[in-house]
C-alpha cells in the first residue's frame, strides 16, 4: 500500500485511538510525513507475511515525555541518523522498517524513516499499543533482544546501548533520553523477517488507517461514530469494546518526571454516567475506575474521547472542562499470554489491582 496524504489523516486519528493515551501527539507526526510526500517521497506500506525469512528489519521511534513534544519538535532526521548508527554497529543494512508501538507519532516516525531511506514500512508493531517503558514489547517477550540500540537527538548526538537485558536497556537509555532533553529518538530490537512474523501484533497500521476512516465517514453520513467503532472491532484482532463512561473532565493532574508524563485524570459523570472516574497516567491510560472499582486496566486498551467530536484525546492534550466519552477495548491474544503480563502487566507498573479482562468486568 502507497500511503497518501488521507491516510496518512486516518492513521493519524486511529492512531491516537490504539494508542491509549500514549506516544505522543499524532498531529506532528504526520507533518513531517506530509513534508515526504510533498517531495515526492513514498511511503512503502507492506504485509508482515510478505516479508523473507532473511529480511532485516530495524524498528525506529521517539522514546522520552509526550508533553516534551509540544516544545521541542523534531525534525525527522533524528530516527534517520539513529537507524544508519545501528547499521554501522551490525555491519550490515536494513531491508524494512517498522514501528515499536502503534501509538501516537510512534506510528509515523517509521513512515518518516521509510520515506527518506527508500525502506517499505512493516505494517505491525511490537506492542498493539503504546506502553511507557522500551522492554514492554511483544518482541522481547518472544525472545528478540532490543540491544544493541541506538539513542539519538536534534544535534546529530548519538549513544550506542549494549546490554544484556531489556529493562537494563530500558533504564540506561532512559537517562540518556532525559541528557537529551526529554525526548530522543531510537532503533532498536533488529531482527529477521521470520522473528517479525513470530513476535510482531500484525497489520495494526492498516488497522489504525480503518478506524480513522471509519470514524470519518459515520460523521460524513450522520451516524454515531462510537457505534459504528464498537461494530467494527469483532472484525479485528481487537475483538471487544464497550463505553465504560461519559462526562466532563473536573481535574487533569500531570508532571514530568523521571522521563515520563505522570498524572490522573479525574471526570465527573454526565447524563446516565453517574459517580468519579479516575484514569491514572504514566505516558498511556493505565487504570480506570469508577468510584474506586476497576472499569478497565492495562494492556486493555483505555481510549479517552471527545464526546462531541469522537476524536481521540492524548494524554499532554488533556484539558479540564473537556467533555469526553471513555472506550476499553481487549487487546490481541498475543498480549494476554502469562509472559507477556510478566513484562507489561498491571504489576508492571505499580498496581495492586490483578489483571482482569474487560470482558469479565462490570460495565
Amino acid at each position: 500500500m502507497k500511503l497518501d496524504s488521507q491516510n496518512l489523516a486516518d492513521l493519524a486519528v486511529g492512531a491516537a485511538f490504539l494508542g491509549t493515551g500514549g506516544g505522543g501527539d499524532p498531529y506532528i507526526g504526520r507533518q513531517m510525513v506530509e513534508i515526504c510526500l510533498s517531495e515526492g517521497l513514498e511511503v512503502d506500506l507492506v504485509d508482515p507475511d510478505s516479508l523473507r525469512d532473511d529480511d532485516f528489519v530495524i524498528p525506529t521511534a521517539m522514546m522520552g515525555a509526550p508533553t516534551v513534544l509540544v516544545e521541542k519538535v523534531p525534525s525527522g532526521e533524528e530516527a534517520v541518523h539513529s537507524l544508519k548508527r545501528l547499521e554501522l554497529r551490525l555491519g550490515r543494512r536494513a531491508t524494512h522498517t517498522m514501528p515499536i508501538e502503534v501509538g501516537g507519532i510512534n506510528s509515523t516516525i517509521p513512515l518518516v524513516v521509510g520515506a527518506r531511506l527508500g525502506l517499505p514500512i512493516v505494517d505491525a508493531d511490537g506492542m498493539g499499543r503504546a506502553f511507557p517503558h522500551l522492554e514492554m514489547e511483544t518482541f522481547g517477550v518472544y525472545g528478540v533482544p532490543g540491544c544493541p540500540m541506538v539513542v539519538s537527538n536534534e544535534w546529530g548526538d548519538s549513544a550506542v546501548i549494549e546490554t544484556t537485558d531489556n529493562r537494563v536497556m530500558e533504564w540506561l537509555s532512559r537517562g540518556v533520553a532525559i541528557r537529551m532533553g526529554g525526548a530522543a529518538y531510537i532503533a532498536e530490537y533488529a531482527m529477521c523477517g521470520a522473528d517479525v512474523k513470530r513476535t510482531a501484533v500484525p497489520r495494526t497500521l492498516s488497522l489504525a488507517i480503518r478506524i480513522g476512516r471509519m470514524l470519518r465517514d459515520a460523521k460524513a453520513n450522520h451516524q454515531n461514530p462510537f457505534d459504528a467503532l464498537l461494530g467494527l472491532l469483532p472484525d479485528t484482532l481487537y475483538h471487544y469494546g464497550r463505553i465504560i463512561f461519559a462526562g466532563k473532565i473536573a481535574d487533569m493532574r500531570r508532571e514530568t518526571r523521571n522521563g515520563f508524563s505522570l498524572g490522573t485524570a479525574r471526570i465527573d459523570g454526565l447524563g446516565r454516567w453517574t459517580g468519579l472516574m479516575e484514569i491514572e497516567i504514566q505516558n498511556e491510560n493505565l487504570i480506570a475506575r469508577v468510584n474506586g472499582e476497576v472499569r478497565a486496566i492495562v494492556p486493555d486498551l483505555i481510549c479517552i474521547m471527545d464526546s462531541e467530536t469522537a476524536e481521540p484525546i492524548t494524554t499532554e492534550n488533556l484539558r479540564y472542562g473537556q467533555r469526553v466519552t471513555v472506550m476499553a477495548v481487549s487487546v490481541p491474544e498475543i498480549m494476554r499470554t502469562p509472559e507477556a503480563l510478566a513484562v507489561f502487566g498491571p504489576s508492571c507498573f505499580g498496581l495492586k489491582e490483578p489483571y482482569v479482562k474487560i470482558e469479565e468486568l462490570p460495565a
